[in-house]
């Protein structure tokens, strides 16, 4: 008779709801007791009605975004993610619920935003104490899955070598099965041959098995996987392509064809397009509203007093789908001819002294809020190159044009990491558009708002490579 499969991690996703629900409480009578929505000795029926339709919020709101972080590979940003999306759900359903019951609080706007806010806050830093518990409780040798691996060649090593490197994450692997004798003598786990799966797996409560045997060897996978379906075991096939193609893939289908894509790109939802236009608007509306007229006086005086020429610089450059576009800058250098041509790099003699600062700082990328609300680029992406730079290394980097599937960025995820600045080699420029195919493929608003962040301390900390 099969083992129960639903022990691993299934108490531990209740632990989780169940202190999500105290946060979720403990937060309410905290900003209950400080807004003081109702008065704080009036805990009359109303109060506790609102208080269990909180608590049933949280159950709807579980359901549509489940618990994950019992998972064995979960990492700080996504259990962040996902804290601000059941947060985000809950806000949904609960307000909702008191418009259609017709209830009215008092101060509901003010109670509303401290909460959410807080609720947000304690959340994510309860979470992140539960992922990192599990972790500790893992390093002990509990709460894992017992794994072994069928097919002993260089996918399957590869796989052992990323499932081993933590055991945080959970997997204990008993080792690997192949039809290659020759492995015996230098596995130092080798289990055994491929008809010997079934007997070791029921013998020894395998959780999961993971099949890197090539498709040749279809007969093999499809009876390793009929056993597996019977039992009750979790099986997994890992591709040959992993071997040369290195990134995450994403399984999608055209009717009953499963169809293979190379890289998710959040933005090409119209929700998350919408998400980030709105910020963009609103960002850059605000910003040249506010604060760029005091900018533009006082840092167009200092240009205009460090060399002639005009306070803003306008130069072409490569957007969004390739199309080039006009970018706008606080003028740093001197007026030259090889401007659209030559990159700034240390020392330039070009570069003024009053331009040194303004680099340094970024507050010569400030007049780019232009170009963001006119949709040319973005509060956050891959930096926009200039057209001579887009044709050399287009040539030379093959996933180069990649990171125009995005609007360029006045800031961006590579420059946040310290690829900013001059370029004197195509590994740099390599290292750069991988961190800008990245941000592309890991795109959320919360990251948005990191990089945002980052940029505006590295303002005032200055950049070592911004010259």
């Amino acid at each position: 008779m099969p083992k129960d499969k639903r022990g691993y991690g299934y108490l531990i996703k209740w632990l989780v709801i169940l202190g999500d629900l105290i946060v979720l409480n403990l937060t309410f009578f905290a900003v209950y007791k400080w807004t003081g929505i109702y008065g704080v000795d009036d805990f009359n029926a109303k109060l506790r009605f609102i208080i269990l339709l909180l608590n049933f919020s949280y159950v709807f709101s579980v359901y549509f975004i489940p618990v994950t972080i019992y998972k064995p590979v979960m990492f700080t940003d996504k259990v962040a993610q996902r804290a601000l999306s059941l947060i985000s759900m809950h806000l949904i359903i609960f307000i909702t619920s008191l418009f259609f019951l017709k209830m009215e609080i008092d101060a509901l706007p003010r109670f509303v935003i401290f909460f959410y806010v807080l609720l947000f806050v304690l959340f994510t830093v309860w979470r992140v104490i539960a992922r990192e518990t599990l972790k500790l409780y893992r390093k002990t040798g509990r709460n894992y899955k017992r794994v072994i691996i069928v097919g002993a060649g260089k996918t399957g090593m590869d796989l052992y070598s990323e499932l081993k490197k933590e055991m945080a994450y959970g997997y204990n692997i008993h080792g690997f099965f192949d039809d290659n004798l020759l492995l015996k003598n230098t596995l130092p786990n080798y289990l055994g041959m491929t008809h010997e799966v079934e007997n070791y797996a029921i013998k020894n409560d395998i959780d999961e098995i993971y099949c890197t045997l090539p498709s040749s060897k279809d007969e093999k996978i499809l009876r390793i996987f009929n056993f597996a379906e019977k039992n009750m075991i979790r099986f997994f096939i890992v591709p040959e392509f992993s071997r040369y193609l290195k990134k995450r893939l994403y399984l999608e289908s055209i009717e009953s064809v499963p169809v293979m894509a190379v890289r998710s790109e959040p933005l090409q939802f119209l929700h998350n397009q919408i998400v980030k236009r709105a910020f963009d608007i609103a960002f850059s509306f605000f910003f040249l509203i506010v604060f760029f007229p005091f900018f533009y006086v006082i840092l167009g005086i200092l240009i205009k007093l460090s060399s002639s020429g005009p306070v803003i610089f306008k130069q072409t450059r490569t957007g969004i789908y390739g199309k080039d576009f006009d970018c706008y800058k606080f003028r740093s250098m001197r007026m030259n001819e090889d401007a659209d041509a030559k990159q700034a790099e240390k020392d330039d003699p070009r570069v003024t002294k009053f331009g040194y600062f303004l680099r340094r700082s970024n507050l010569d990328e400030i007049p780019q809020f232009f170009n963001v609300l006119r949709g040319d680029m973005s509060v956050i992406g891959p930096r926009p190159h200039m057209l001579k730079h887009t044709e050399l290394y287009s040539a030379l980097i093959d996933k180069y044009m990649v990171r125009h599937l995005v609007k360029p960025g006045v800031s961006g995820w590579a420059q946040v990491n310290g690829y900013r600045g001059e370029t004197k080699t195509t590994k740099q420029m390599e290292d750069r558009v991988k961190y800008d195919v990245w941000y592309l493929e890991n795109w959320t608003f919360l990251l948005d708002l990191k990089i945002l962040f980052v940029t505006v301390v590295n303002m005032f900390k200055g950049e070592k490579n911004a010259y």
